[in-house]
């Protein structure tokens, strides 16, 4: 009869891999296992894409900006658009819609 150690080192890795080969194809067909890598990978996708249009947007609005701050024609117009100002010798209409 082999000494029990012998016996440890050979059965201790062949018992690793038998729970490895029935876990691993559980733990990938599982709920939680391809179908929630390909969700997360399609929300980051979206993230990513959000991100990309979030930076555009900023890099128009502080293109704005600069523009505003060196152009007084765009403080005019912005006074204009933004808060309704006019000047003191032009004359508003209003008109109902």
């Amino acid at each position: 009869m082999p000494p029990l150690g012998a016996l440890a080192q050979r059965i201790l890795p062949l018992s690793v891999l038998a729970v490895a080969g029935i876990s691993v194809p559980v733990m990938v067909l599982s709920p939680e296992g391809l179908t929630r890598l390909e969700h997360l990978q399609q929300e980051k996708r979206r993230a990513d894409a959000e991100v990309s249009r979030l930076s555009q947007e900023i890099r128009d609005l502080r293109a704005e900006v600069q523009r505003i701050k060196e152009d007084p024609a765009m403080v005019e117009r912005a006074a204009r658009d933004e808060l309704g100002l006019v000047r003191k010798t032009e004359v508003v209409f209003q008109f109902k819609d």
